[in-house]
This record gives structure tokens, C-alpha cells and sequence, in this order.
């Protein structure tokens, strides 16, 4: 016993010293993120309250997942859009069906990957080299990210209508809505960063809003995802591309990247 408490009591100050040198490096972080933040246009501390938000989100539909309200609202939502008593038959004219089947390859990662080596490859040519990097780092870690998430969930995919589209993968968050949202709302960002116009702008913005939304609406009509996943996914999705852009923001400040063509 005493033999323990030598021991301990050797190894306290050592622990102590950690404990400085952590704290101090967080001060150090949180100081020179506090003068970023304080010198910052609106539009970076609206990212940073969306973020906030959003993780707030994806956490309660994590901790309410597959219980109570929201698994009879994920059930009720599954079955209000297959006819009634014909479960392989999703509701609207047969067209639509087709419709979603080609909209959801927007959220595929084949898709994804193509939108992003084309997006990389022009940005380098334009010598963009911040914006290509947001992009590469956005899409690359949201994949990983996805996988990840998905994984450690493990919720099943819905069984209480057939699937319209073949899957494979884990049921949260969903994977297609979260890519599409990353994907599409970090280049909408970025190229109504330089347009010109504040109509346009406006148009690109709406245009990526647009494509996320019908993504995710897209997994919900067949029949692979519960709504909840699709929601968690967008928040997760918004979470990734908005941290990604804080974070070239903030390069920029700190000079590690250019500042040509503000990101």
C-alpha cells in the first residue's frame, strides 16, 4: 500500500505538468480564435451560430433514435408515401419513381467524387489553391466522416417498405444527404464568393440548397432512410462544409494560405 502511494504521488506531478501545458495551449487557441472571431464580417459568426445549431440537432435526433415520437413519425412518414395497401408502389404517377431513382445518383459518392475531381482540377488551374483545398478537404473528410458515423450507429435500414434503390450500408445518418450537402453548399459558398452580382449570388446559393434538399427528400420516397436520417444527415452535412470553411477562413487570416480570391 505504501509502495502505491509512493507511486502515485511520483507520478501526480507529472500529470499536473500535462494539465499546464494543455490548458495553456487551449488558452493560447481560444485567445487567438476570439481577435479571428472578433474581427470577422457577420457572415462568419452567422457560420459559426449555424454550426452550433446544427450539432445541436444531429444530437437530439441521435438521442432520440428509433424511440418514442420519432420512430412512429419515421414509420407514419415511410408508409404516407407508398399507396395504401400496396407497399411496392410509391405514391404519385410512375414517372416520379424514375424521377427519384436519378435524382438520389446526386448523393451518390461515384457522382460526388467526379463533381469534386472536376471542381479541384479547375480551381488549380484557376490557381485557387485555397478554395481547391477547401473543396478536396470537405469532400474527402465527409466521406470518411459518413463512414465513420454510419458505422458507429448501426441503425438498420427501414423494413416496413421495400427499397426502390439497392443498398448496403448502415441507415444513419444518411450518407447521400450528407455528401450532397457538403458538396453542393461548399461550392454554391464558393462560387457566389466570386461572382459579382448579389442576384446571382443569390441563385447560386439557392440552386446548391436546392440540390441538397431534393437529394435527401429523394432517399426518404425510396423507401432507404428513415426521415430522421435524412434530417441528421443534413445537419451533419451543414456542420463539415461550414467547420471546413471556418477553418480556410481562418488560414487565410493566420497567412498559411493566400489571401487572393477570398474563401
Amino acid at each position: 500500500m505504501a509502495d502505491l502511494q509512493v507511486g502515485r504521488s511520483s507520478r501526480r506531478p507529472t500529470h499536473r505538468r500535462h494539465l499546464h501545458q494543455i490548458t495553456h495551449v487551449v488558452r493560447i487557441a481560444a485567445s487567438t480564435g476570439a481577435r479571428w472571431l472578433a474581427r470577422q464580417e457577420a457572415a462568419v459568426l452567422v457560420a459559426v451560430l449555424v454550426v452550433l445549431l446544427a450539432v445541436f440537432g444531429f444530437v437530439r435526433i441521435a438521442e432520440e433514435l428509433g424511440e418514442g415520437e420519432l420512430a412512429k413519425l419515421d414509420e407514419w412518414l415511410l408508409e404516407l408515401l407508398r399507396v395504401p395497401g400496396e407497399p411496392h408502389h410509391p405514391v404519385g404517377p410512375p414517372w416520379l419513381m424514375e424521377a427519384a431513382q436519378d435524382i438520389t445518383v446526386l448523393g451518390g459518392r461515384t457522382m460526388l467524387l467526379a463533381v469534386t475531381l472536376f471542381a479541384t482540377g479547375y480551381l488549380a488551374l484557376e490557381r485557387k489553391y485555397g478554395a481547391m483545398w477547401l473543396v478536396a478537404a470537405a469532400a474527402g473528410g465527409g466521406g470518411v466522416l459518413s463512414t465513420v458515423m454510419k458505422q458507429l450507429f448501426g441503425r438498420d435500414r427501414p423494413d416496413i417498405v421495400p427499397h426502390l434503390v439497392a443498398v448496403t450500408s448502415p441507415s444513419f445518418p444518411s450518407g447521400h444527404s450528407m455528401l450532397a450537402a457538403i458538396m453542393y453548399l461548399t461550392l454554391g459558398a464558393l462560387l457566389a464568393r466570386f461572382a459579382v452580382r448579389r442576384r446571382t449570388k443569390v441563385y447560386l446559393i439557392a440552386v446548391a440548397l436546392f440540390a441538397t434538399l431534393v437529394v435527401g427528400i429523394s432517399r426518404v420516397y425510396l423507401g432507404v432512410h428513415y426521415p430522421s436520417d435524412v434530417l441528421a444527415g443534413w445537419c451533419a452535412g451543414l456542420v463539415w462544409s461550414l467547420i471546413c470553411w471556418l477553418v480556410a477562413r481562418y488560414l487565410q487570416y493566420r497567412g498559411t494560405v493566400e489571401r487572393s480570391g477570398r474563401i
